[in-house]
């Protein structure tokens, strides 16, 4: 089997189908959790916390002062800008959630096994004897 037909059967199966769909759906999901922090929780948080701004939430590593963390990057300033990492952790958070709770849903959805059917009872202890003295009774 040569190197392309093998790479085509690897290709079409339907674990590799299933990633490459999963990977398009993720991808776009990962834009909606960003649009959903940026666009809604995170005004609503810079609401609550005085009208700041996580993503201009920043530390500048040396001399200078500026005012918003564009204009130091525009600068070239070394900046620490914590407050980026704040909203990714925040997207994080959501889409583990998400997840979470998709799962949580699959695992609902699985059917339960039936149960097994309850061996047949065997005899007793005193049917087994009643028939091994029976037995030593015929010999």
């Amino acid at each position: 089997m040569g190197f392309i037909s093998e790479f085509k059967e690897f290709a079409i199966r339907g674990n590799v189908m299933d990633m490459a769909v999963g990977v398009i759906i993720g991808g776009a999901f990962g834009k909606i959790v960003s649009s959903l922090v940026d666009d809604v929780l995170m005004p609503v948080i810079g609401k609550l916390t005085g009208g700041v701004s996580f993503t201009d939430l920043f530390i500048t590593l040396g001399d200078g002062n500026y005012s918003t963390l564009a204009a130091a990057k525009e600068a070239g300033a070394a900046v620490l800008a914590y407050g980026q990492f704040i909203q990714n952790i925040l997207d994080f958070i959501i889409i583990a959630f998400c997840i979470f709770l998709m799962i949580k849903a699959m695992n609902k959805l699985k059917k339960e096994k039936p149960a097994e059917p309850a061996a047949p009872a065997g005899p007793t202890q005193e049917e087994l004897l009643a028939e091994i003295r029976d037995l030593l009774k015929k010999k």
